[in-house]
């Protein structure tokens, strides 16, 4: 009887994501190392570190030291100012001027590396194809720009541009990409970091608040009914109730209340080894 293999699904959620560092964790402690992992959003950032190597405590130190220093959040973030005007203006004013491309690229570990063939597990990222309007899942090539595909949330980034087409957030087709994964592994963990918009009862959101609010919430219908057709053997669903999808100044918030979730994934894990077992594969 050979032990189970796993493959894990990291969903999208903006700062939410940051609660994906337990499930990671976990699964360190256990000794397991995934096979194959998928990921939208900010799960495609966390699946990347994963996939390189990275140990989750490391994910957690680099997160910390980077969103509790405002020095450091200024510096990276200066790093993604337009060279300029003709380069601020171009294509006309926007809501938001920062380039997805170059976040990723000042926020990013440098243990991530350029390319899919250097990771050191099998890597899927989700993205959304503007034009032909579907779905579209990166293998391979360039990794990075796949990443920056799947985290241009709108309206808070511009559209990423590769190999001559355009692509917004993966999560507004698959949200939480555990579908991919159903004949990688024996067992597959999927995490959803969607939540639900703060419950502030009075307060009116702005427009933009609301308009990702209903990306929100279409993204949440969107799982629901992929469960009725496919399941994964774990679901986790961590609290990140409260958090909104930039609040990653909250790291500490997020990482306290989202605890549960090792205790949660350490017993799924607990049952679906012994169903694994019981099934004498």
């Amino acid at each position: 009887m050979s032990s189970p293999t796993f493959a894990v699904a990291f969903g999208g959620g903006g700062a939410r994501g940051i609660a994906h560092i337990h499930i990671i964790e976990v699964l360190d402690e256990l000794g397991i190392k995934p096979v194959a992992i998928a990921g939208s959003s900010i799960g495609s950032i966390m699946g990347a570190g994963v996939a390189c190597g990275m140990k989750g405590t490391e994910i957690r130190a680099y997160m910390t030291e980077i969103f509790t220093h405002n020095a450091e959040i200024a510096k990276r973030i200066w790093q993604t100012k337009p060279q300029s005007l003709s380069d601020f203006l171009q294509n006309g004013f926007k809501v938001s001027q920062f380039n997805i491309e170059k976040i990723i690229a000042a926020f990013l570990p440098d243990q991530v590396p350029q390319a899919f063939a250097d990771l050191d597990i099998s890597l899927q990222i989700t993205a959304s194809d503007y034009y032909a309007a579907k779905e579209v899942v990166f293998r391979e090539g360039e990794l990075r720009s796949a990443i920056a595909a799947s985290c241009a949330i709108p309206p808070l980034f511009s559209p990423v541009r590769r190999e001559g087409r355009i692509y917004l957030d993966g999560g507004l087709f698959n949200p939480v990409p555990y579908d991919l994964l159903t004949d990688k592994a024996d067992i597959v963990i999927a995490v959803d970091v969607l939540g639900l918009p703060p419950a502030d009862s009075d307060r009116m959101p702005s427009t933009i608040e609301a308009m990702m609010a209903a990306n929100m919430l279409t993204m949440r219908s969107i799982v629901a009914n992929k469960f009725l057709t496919c399941k994964p053997d774990i679901f986790l669903s961590p609290d990140v109730s409260q958090i909104s999808l930039i609040d990653f100044l909250k790291i500490g918030q997020i990482l306290s209340q989202s605890e549960k979730v090792r205790d949660h994934l350490k017993y799924a894990i607990d049952d679906a080894i012994k169903h694994h077992s019981a099934a004498g594969v």
